[in-house]
């Protein structure tokens, strides 16, 4: 028997992510990390027995994975694509209201440099694929990015081998980074990059989830190895 295509459920999807405890969850989730029930329950605001059917509702939805350790089960993000569609309902959502300090000291951590699943995102992201382009080791294309000739001998004397990091995903992708409003690197290369940084010390994780931090010994590598500016973090240095 024949089976056509279908439209995609995007109702089942869009009614999954919702609900604000389980958007709470995924957002949680969103920096490509794994955490026990309680923990996410900790970030939502809830009691564990109220998490344990939302974690059952987004499992359903495929948009989380189960690991077992044990006796015990940690929770992640089914797949980069996850992370991508949140990302770009971010882009297109109105900002939640500020309602004490510390959430506005966080939100501008997150605008400024974060995790989206594996790779960089906020200012940072977006000022390093703009000088990557600019540096020759990649270059625009019909469908995006692409690495360029020269980017082999590049990347090698920063550590990474580009045939290995491309064998399991393609190795370039993108995202349009809801902060910014412009691009920030993903794929196969993104995540290798973010992978170096936090393996030289020039990137660190922040105090609050997703949030991270670029070292002072970062900040002048990025800048003598791929041109990233050194005043980055400010708003003027961001190219347009």
């Amino acid at each position: 028997m024949w089976k056509t295509a279908t439209e995609a459920d995007i109702a089942h999807v869009a009614a999954a992510i919702g609900d604000p405890t389980r958007t709470k969850v995924l957002r949680a989730l969103a920096d490509g990390g794994v955490l026990p029930a309680s923990a996410l329950a900790a970030e939502a605001g809830v009691s564990i027995s109220t998490i344990s059917g939302h974690l059952t509702k987004l499992r359903e939805a495929k948009l989380l994975t189960v690991e077992h350790d044990g006796r015990h089960r940690f929770y992640r993000l089914a797949s980069t694509d996850v992370a991508r569609a949140l990302e770009e309902l971010a882009r297109i959502a109105r900002p939640l209201p500020v309602t004490s300090l510390r959430e506005d000291v966080r939100n501008q951590a997150l605008l400024r440099a974060r995790l989206c699943y594996d790779h960089l995102a906020g200012r940072l992201g977006v000022v390093l694929l703009a000088a990557l382009v600019e540096g020759g080791v990649l270059a625009t294309a019909a469908n995006g990015y692409r690495i360029t000739p020269a980017a082999l001998g590049r990347l090698g004397e920063f550590g990474i081998d580009v045939e290995e990091f491309s064998r399991r995903r393609p190795a370039i992708r993108y995202c349009v980074d809801w902060g910014e409003r412009r691009h920030h690197l993903a794929g196969a290369l993104g995540a290798a990059i973010a992978t170096r940084l936090f393996a030289l010390d020039w990137l660190r994780r922040g105090r609050a989830r997703r949030v991270v931090q670029l070292t002072d010994a970062g900040r002048t590598g990025l800048h003598e190895t791929f041109g990233v500016p050194l005043d980055w973090d400010t708003p003027q240095a961001a190219p347009r």
